[in-house]
């Protein structure tokens, strides 16, 4: 067996996280222009001037797949991360109930536009 490698253990003052790996979706995401196409697909507003930009909405939600959320309750994974919620400039993550009311606000017509819209940026 070959001598064991010595390696260093340090502290560090910087924030980690298990979901360190995102910093590549986020360089991906900022790369394609996702913020700035998302705003010009019309999407719904929120009903109060409390509520998130539907744009985080849509960007919290897929970073939420990307750390393995099955399931709308799952994507309060995002919201209780400190370290993804400043990578991702969101000033505050929104609960999963935000989420749902987003998709609540759409209806068929909404729906379709948003969808061609997206399909014409993303092809």
């Amino acid at each position: 067996m070959p001598p064991e490698t010595p390696f260093d253990l340090k502290f560090t003052s910087r924030e980690v996280t298990a979901w360190g790996g995102l910093a590549l979706l986020k360089r991906m995401l900022d790369g394609m222009g996702f913020k700035e196409a998302v705003q010009s697909w019309d999407l719904p507003q929120p009903g109060s001037n409390r509520g998130y930009r539907p744009e985080q909405l849509i960007e919290q939600m897929i970073v939420s797949i990307w750390c393995g959320a099955a399931r709308f309750a799952h994507a309060d994974i995002t919201r209780l991360d400190s370290t993804l919620v400043r990578l991702f400039d969101w000033g505050k993550a929104a609960g999963h109930k935000a989420i749902v009311r987003l998709f609540q606000r759409f209806d068929q017509v909404s729906a379709s536009r948003v969808q061609s819209s997206s399909y014409r940026w993303l092809f």
